[in-house]
């Protein structure tokens, strides 16, 4: 309906100009929005303010031409109205709502589904999680809003990939081989200090344990490094392989799983070196290599290689966003934790260094999250291993509720996860509320078709929803395309969890104020298609968010 009535416009601003009221311009940033009230129209827009800039004239005289030209030529308003400096509201004719209902029921689960992307290929890397130790809860969100946002890019015509990028190499990996020899000696009754940047956590125990069942005392013989390492790599597999177990049972896939050490090993790390060497964007100074980041926006240059010849961190990330270039993204879309707001900036100027657009590349940052039991906040310190994992979290609410509270906030906005609240079988949990809303839906088509009745446009007259709460309902079923399309396009991926509410809300509001069977077949014909629509759109925006939509509750 939004395009419909862009079309109009843009026929009307035609007609203007053919007439010689306004001069060949381009259309520009001029927007058709949904005003949060209806009484302020469907449709409104700031054409009239864009063009007058552009036509020399009032945006009052713009708006009242468009406004007579719109009335003149076209039988799908019934008002238009000029407001404020140049405002034009819009408002449909009620009967033209109903044509809504007739797409949704032809595209079925690819009602949401556009074309806008156009196949524009994007990555999008997310979690990352260090293989040191188990998914917490703030992995948790990450993986939520990685995921949501991938099927939302996807649902708006991207070719998007997800991809988690494995941190194999580094002190944080010695870090924790040494932690898990700690713990394998301590089995074998040899009591040595537990190293002070170790790893805590019970998993720890657990992992030593697994290990000393594998190589027995074997360990005990080898020499420190050659130990260290067999406990590392141990570790990293055990923790990996328990990492993958919890996204898939968090319905989270991943198209690829790329190590970090596979930077080394086909030497990607030299490589991206040797090309900033090459277009004179890194110099050596005082024994360090240094990249030249300050010339692309950064606030300073920033150090490659350290004096005592070992790499900094921002060296294998920059090869491996040169690989991501090299692999055909045209769009490149990290999801990081709030701590890394000041690297933004330097990956932002590697980017640029490497060629591509400034647009090409958007980071995303999750902030904390606060988990509450009982009213009162649950204590947590990684690095003491006292966290509450996302298994642990999936298997007390499970991954559905998870899933939809990860997203009830904008990911840059700190989250409070309400334990309690996430258990509650009521119209308080809101996916309770919205799958409540599915299920119900559901059980109102069982009943219709054991009097054998069922959802059918054929003989329907969907004019007779051009009122009240039908159209309110129909209103909102319309702007699930919309809502797919700007949650993608601004990275915003929490919109879908919003108007999921919104539609339950408008859904169950109908329902407790009208009956969808009755004596009155040519009504229960028409109303029994709008609530099967109803169920395909919150099936198709739980599809996105990657919750169930069940049949029954």
């Amino acid at each position: 309906m939004k395009d419909k009535v862009e079309t109009l416009l843009r026929t009307a601003l035609s007609r203007l100009i053919a007439e010689g009221f306004l001069p060949e311009f381009d259309l520009g940033t001029a927007s058709v929005t949904t005003p949060p009230n209806k009484e302020f129209g469907d449709f409104a827009t700031n054409i009239a303010m864009v063009v007058a800039k552009k036509a020399k004239k009032s945006p009052r005289d713009v708006a009242q031409a468009l406004q007579k030209t719109l009335m003149d030529n076209t039988d799908m308003l019934h008002r238009v109205e000029v407001a404020g400096p140049g405002f034009i509201n819009l408002y449909l004719h009620p009967f033209l709502w109903s044509e809504v209902l007739r797409e949704i029921v032809a595209k079925g689960r690819d009602f949401g589904r556009t074309d806008f992307g156009a196949g524009r290929k994007v990555q999008v890397e997310f979690v990352s999680a260090n293989p040191t130790g188990p998914l917490h809860i703030g992995h948790g969100r990450g993986a939520a809003v990685g995921d949501t946002l991938v099927r939302t890019l996807a649902a708006a015509g991207f070719d998007v990939q997800a991809e988690y990028y494995i941190n194999d190499i580094g002190n944080q990996m010695n870090n924790l081989g040494l932690s898990v020899l700690a713990r394998y000696r301590e089995l074998h009754g040899e009591s040595e200090p537990f190293p002070q940047t170790g790893y805590k956590g019970d998993y720890i125990r657990d992992i030593a344990g697994d290990l000393a069942r594998v190589h027995g005392k074997g360990l005990l013989q080898m020499g420190q490094e050659e130990a260290v390492a067999v406990c590392r790599e141990f570790a990293a597999e055990a923790i990996m392989r328990g990492i993958r177990e919890d996204l898939s049972s968090f319905n989270v896939r991943f198209d690829r799983w790329f190590s970090e050490s596979s930077l080394y090993r086909d030497h990607k790390v030299q490589n991206a070196l040797e090309y900033l060497k090459t277009k004179d964007l890194s110099y050596e100074d005082d024994g360090a290599l240094w990249f030249r980041t300050s010339a692309f926006g950064d606030e300073k240059d920033r150090v490659l290689r350290k004096q005592d010849g070992s790499l900094t961190y921002f060296a294998p990330d920059i090869a491996y966003h040169k690989d991501k270039l090299d692999r055909g993204f045209e769009w490149i879309i990290d999801i990081w934790g709030a701590d890394h707001h000041g690297y933004v900036p330097r990956m932002k100027a590697a980017i640029a260094a490497l060629g591509a657009g400034p647009d090409c590349f958007h980071a995303l940052l999750i902030q904390l999250v606060s988990l509450i039991r009982d009213g009162r906040p649950v204590q947590m310190s990684t690095r003491a291993g006292e966290f509450v994992t996302l298994r642990e979290i999936i298997d007390e609410v499970g991954k559905d509720v998870a899933r939809y509270f990860f997203m009830m906030r904008r990911c840059d906005a700190q989250l409070v996860f309400d334990l309690d609240l996430a258990k509650k079988k009521s119209d308080e949990n809101p996916v309770f509320y919205i799958q409540y809303a599915h299920a119900r839906i559901c059980s109102i088509l069982k009943n219709a078709a054991e009097t054998g009745l069922s959802p059918t446009l054929e003989g329907t007259d969907l004019h007779l929803l051009a009122l009240g709460d039908d159209l309110d309902l129909i209103r909102i079923l319309a702007g699930f395309p919309d809502i797919v399309v700007s949650a993608a396009s601004d990275l915003e991926p929490h919109r879908i969890a919003f108007y999921l509410l919104d539609v339950a809300t408008a859904f169950h509001r109908f329902y407790n104020r009208n009956r969808v069977i009755s004596d009155d077949q040519a009504q229960t014909a028409a109303r029994l298609v709008l609530v099967s629509a109803t169920r395909q759109v919150i099936a198709n925006a739980l599809a996105i968010m990657g919750i169930d939509a069940p049949e029954s509750m």
